[in-house]
């Protein structure tokens, strides 16, 4: 579905991706882990348009999408949801909602489309009135995730969803986007901080260092191999 190949990408002089190789198969949920800097969040904003890969070639479905513009990628399906979600604090959360469906013709299904999200992240239905920036990190989270889904996304690239948000609503997350790909049948690409987590969710991972995909396998595989173990999982948060 989703084929980044020998991508790489530079900031200047400065290179951030190093021949990246990584698939998303559809229905997956595929997780990418790594440290900060590693270059994780630079792969999801070249996949969606915003950094312009230098080389290597991205594609959806077997069509070349690389370095085309971001409302062009959101047209062929894909949207991302932000490190720090990125919502507009001064409009209200139904608000918020509708930017997200305005991308296309899907807008004039916003009624069946903003029930859904409702219907997934119950608390926004109760603060539809509200600025989104009197939401709670948690709250403003699921806004973004919602946001990102009002275009009807095949593919929903999730950056840091569990970045600054209380414990106690963390799960609640993560069992949203489990619940998107088994019942939306959305394909998941994620990173994140909690390594623990997103390995537990995926059904395939990759470790991201220096810009260069070093470990590939089953969330599975790489929640049992002592190298990630000592790496990332000690303590289970290390980035």
């Amino acid at each position: 579905m989703l084929k980044i190949s020998n991508v790489e990408t530079f900031y200047g002089k400065i290179q951030a991706l190093r021949g990246v190789d990584i698939e998303v198969n559809n229905g997956e949920i595929v997780s990418l882990i790594g440290s900060n800097g590693a270059g994780k969040s630079t792969l999801l904003m070249t996949i969606s348009g915003v950094n312009k890969a230098k080389n290597g070639i991205i594609t959806l479905n077997g069509d070349n999408i690389q370095n085309k513009d971001p409302h062009i990628i959101v047209n062929l399906g894909i949207s991302q949801v932000p490190e720090g979600r990125r919502i507009f604090s001064r409009l209200t959360v139904e608000e918020n909602l509708k930017l997200g469906a305005y991308i296309n013709e899907k807008g004039k299904f916003f009624d069946k489309d903003i029930k859904e999200v409702y219907d997934l992240f119950p608390v926004l239905n109760d603060r539809k009135t509200q600025r989104g920036g009197t939401l709670s990190g948690g709250e403003q989270q699921m806004l973004a995730i919602g946001r990102a889904l009002m275009s009807k996304p095949k593919v929903l690239l999730l950056d840091e969803p569990s970045l600054g948000i209380a414990p106690k609503l963390v799960n609640q997350i993560f069992t949203s986007i489990k619940n998107i790909n088994k019942e939306k049948n959305v394909t998941i690409f994620l990173v994140e901080q909690n390594a623990k987590k997103a390995l537990e969710l995926a059904d395939r991972a990759y470790v991201l260092v220096n810009g260069k995909v070093t470990i590939k396998g089953t969330g599975k595989e790489l929640l049992k191999n002592k190298d990630i173990q000592a790496a990332y999982l000690e303590g289970g948060t290390k980035n």
